[in-house]
This record gives C-alpha cells, structure tokens and sequence, in this order.
C-alpha cells in the first residue's frame, strides 16, 4: 500500500499567507519567521505536492495552475482545522458576548467572524449592535457593549487600542470628470454627522487647499451615503471596505481632489480584564482584521 503524504498545516499557512498579504516577505513578518525559513517551507510544499506552486512574474511571484488549486484546498484544510481546534477547545465555554460594530464592517467582515465563532462556541450567546462609532464607543464605556471595533483614535477612552490603519478614498461614481468640471461652484460633499473621522480628514483637506465645498445630504446610514454617491448627488469620503461595485475610488491626481489621510481602526474595550468568551471574540476579530488588512 502506497505511502500518503501528510500535508503541513503550518507549511500550508505561510503559503496561504504569503498570498493572501501579497508578499512572502510581508508573511514571513507576520507569521514572525525569517524570509530564508520562508522560502524553505515553500520548497518543502512544492517537494510534497510534486509540482512547482509558484513562478516569476516581473519582480513578484504568481501562482502556477497547479498552486491556485493548492491555494484553494490549502484555505479549505485549514479553515477546517481552525474550527476543529477552536471547537475541541471550546466546548465548554458559555456565557454572553456583547460586540458593537462600524456600519462598514456588517457585510464584510461581521459573516466571517459570526460564523466560525458560533461553529466554535455553540454554548455562547452573541449580541451585535452595528451603529455609529461615538454611539458604539458611548455604549461600551456604560457597559452596555463588551467590545467595539469602530473608526478613530480612541483618544482618551480607557482600554482603547489602535488595531488597524486603513487609507481614506474620495469615492464616487466611476465617471465622476474631477474639480475642473465644477467650474466656480463648490465641491458636492456628502457624509456623515459629526463626529465623524471621514468627514473631518475630508473637511480638513479642502479647507487647507482652499476647496469651496457643500454639504449635500447627510445620514447616520453608510447605505444612505453610497446611495446618494450612486446617484450623482456628490462624492464622498470613505475606504475600501463594503464598498459597492457600482462606485470607484477616484484619483486625486486626475481629479484635482487633495490626497486624504488614513484612518485609525480602534478596539474599545469595556473592562481591561475580558471574560474567556469575550476575550476568545476578540482573539477571532482581530484574526479577521489581519486576514484583510495587509
């Protein structure tokens, strides 16, 4: 009987990494390795499998055919085994977890995060409020949340750490022709209330370029801002996340618009000492965090 090959799932990890970040090198900084251990767990992949997983492309490197179907079973092996070891672990862990959440994060990261903590801690009740950041952070210094992940820099909250940076983008309709259409009318602006970090890096980059500008609708809903994008109504101020296919990141450059800073991603906490289901969402968060922010 033949001899089955034991794929590594920590060899498979820093390949599905080192993808997922864009760079081995930038894998080799996260998983805390060196470059040249890197390399080696990449070569030993390849020996097991039989066939090259990756080629040169320019100064980067590309998957090969056979490396895009390792990819695919590498991140389904190891999906599987994550759930398995959060599963046995936690079995029995109980109680609530309380997490508040920017609007932006509802439908992209919250599913993922949802999924694999109630698979891993069916025993855990969850409770999420997805709402507006000074409300959220409100929420949980009272004690009525345990954990909020919202944008800004915390400033003087207590239990407040910077988990992320993400780059604001002026957003708008794909065709959007740039601050030279508008002649001497003002720039059609539309966000949130204040406080609010988007709109304040926004103003503030017009104000010191000497922009004019207009407030043109305003709404506590991130699905109200994109819809009034869509139409045409102005641009807005945003990043990347839950962004819709149907608007762009425009160009500062070709459209006149000044360039934008990042924005603080911060995770506020309401006691310093979290309880083990608490705690153990908060661990699964900040995974998906890094999973998508490189």
């Amino acid at each position: 009987m033949a001899t089955r090959t034991n794929l590594d799932m920590d060899v498979l990890r820093t390949f599905v990494t080192g993808f997922e970040l864009g760079s081995f090198a930038r894998a080799a900084e996260r998983l805390g390795r060196s470059q040249s251990a890197v390399s080696t767990q990449l070569r030993k992949l390849e020996e097991q499998v039989g066939q090259p997983l990756v080629q040169k492309a320019g100064r980067g490197l590309a998957l090969t055919a056979a490396g895009e179907s390792m990819l695919g079973y590498a991140k389904r092996l190891l999906d599987l085994n994550d759930e398995a070891v959060d599963r046995l672990r936690g079995t029995e862990l109980e109680g609530w977890a309380r997490l508040g959440l920017a609007q932006d994060f509802a439908e992209s990261w919250l599913p993922a995060v949802l999924k694999r903590f109630s698979r891993a801690y069916p025993r855990v009740r969850i409770e999420v409020q997805v709402g507006l950041g000074a409300q959220l952070v409100e929420k949980t210094l009272k004690g009525d949340l345990d954990i909020a992940l919202v944008w800004g820099d915390g400033g003087d909250a207590p239990h407040a750490q910077r988990v992320a940076e993400l780059p604001i983008h002026w957003i708008g309709q794909p065709d959007w022709p740039g601050l030279a259409s508008l002649g001497n009318e003002p720039l059609p602006f539309a966000a949130f209330a204040p406080p609010c970090t988007f709109r304040s890096a926004a103003v503030t980059a017009l104000d010191d370029g000497g922009l004019p500008w207009r407030l043109v609708f305003t709404s506590p809903s991130l699905s109200g801002l994109w819809a009034a994008a869509e139409g045409g109504l102005g641009i807005t101020a945003r990043t990347m996340v839950s962004l819709p296919k149907t608007l762009s990141v425009l160009d500062p450059v070709a459209t006149g618009l000044p360039a934008l800073p990042n924005a603080p991603l911060t995770l506020h906490q309401a006691e310093a000492e979290l309880s083990p289901a608490v705690a153990r969402l908060t661990d699964i968060l900040l995974e998906t965090i890094r999973e998508h922010v490189a």
